[in-house]
């Protein structure tokens, strides 16, 4: 097995270097929603684990993207969900504590820019990501360790399981807010110092850095799910902590949604109706209703469809 994983990486890396010689060269990576202006750039890559399979890429946004995520999610963060194990349905657990929300697919110039990079350093196409949710941690805020692939049908019907995480992390944090993996083989051999949270000490574990983005794998080459992937973000001890996550998955997310609003006229979380109440159809309606390129997650209680 470990012979075969290491064949697949190599011809991973070899496809890399072939299209980074290809845009040097003045070709340009195609994208199905365009490109970024900004290159992917193979040195600000490095390798963190290979089980799970983990990397880190520093600087893969600049100061003004982090601020401009934030800036677009401020005023419209409501508790984070997790996803049920049994039904799918998201519901409030204090697994999770942070507050989030969902943006549109290219709902900008500066988001769609990000994606197309996000496609051009995992090789997985746009259309397979999910919208990208801006995370905000506060004092003792934390996700504990879980799994991003899922373990209910309903879920893995939506362009089946989650094969890829892009965490990108949008502020500094003066202490805390680590991303942990307990599982990951290189637990005991990451040198700690006192500048590290004790949760982080439980794991392989990587700092939030403003601009800097964590790749890492749920399922393995073989499409079997990663037990190793299992994180978690460790309580923020000082400041706060500002992440904008993309998950991927294996088929087109995009194609899967549409398919699904089509076939029926229902919301797609169970706070929709309480969130309509409140007029958030009017106020966020890129999460809500969505446009004609992206459907949105509460078409049934903002009335934009019928069942």
């Amino acid at each position: 097995m470990d012979h075969w994983y290491f064949i697949g990486f190599l011809l991973l890396i070899l496809l890399h270097l072939c299209l980074v010689s290809a845009e040097i060269n003045g070709s340009v990576l195609e994208m199905k929603r365009g490109t970024s202006s900004v290159p992917f750039d193979p040195t600000r890559v490095t390798q963190l684990s290979w089980h799970p399979r983990a990397f880190l890429y520093k600087g893969f946004l600049s100061s003004e993207e982090c601020d401009h995520l934030i800036t677009l999610a401020k005023d419209k963060l409501e508790k984070s969900m997790v996803a049920d194990n049994e039904s799918g349905d998201s519901i409030e657990s204090e697994v999770r504590t942070s507050s989030g929300m969902f943006l549109q697919k290219a709902q900008d110039e500066v988001v769609a820019d990000i994606e197309a990079r996000i496609a051009a350093w995992t090789f997985l196409p746009v259309e397979n990501g999910e919208s990208m949710q801006i995370l905000h941690y506060e004092n003792g805020q934390k996700y504990e360790p879980h799994f991003d692939y899922f373990h209910d049908k309903a879920n893995q019907e939506l362009g089946g399981h989650r094969i890829a995480t892009v965490l990108m992390y949008l502020s500094d944090v003066e202490s805390g807010g680590e991303t942990v993996f307990p599982n990951a083989e290189g637990k005991l051999s990451q040198p700690k110092d006192d500048s590290w949270s004790d949760c982080a000490k439980n794991g392989y574990a990587v700092k939030p850095r403003k601009g800097d983005a964590l790749l890492f794998f749920s399922l393995h080459l073989d499409a079997t799910t990663d037990s190793d992937s299992l994180h978690g973000s460790c309580p923020v001890i000082k400041g706060e902590k500002w992440s904008a996550t993309k998950w991927i998955h294996v088929r087109s997310f995009d194609t899967a949604k549409r398919q699904s609003v089509n076939r029926d006229c229902v919301d797609e979380n169970e706070n929709c109706a309480t969130w309509a109440s409140a007029g958030e159809c009017e106020k966020n309606p890129s999460y809500m209703i969505g446009s004609e390129d992206y459907y949105g997650y509460c078409r049934k209680s903002c009335k934009v469809c019928s069942s």
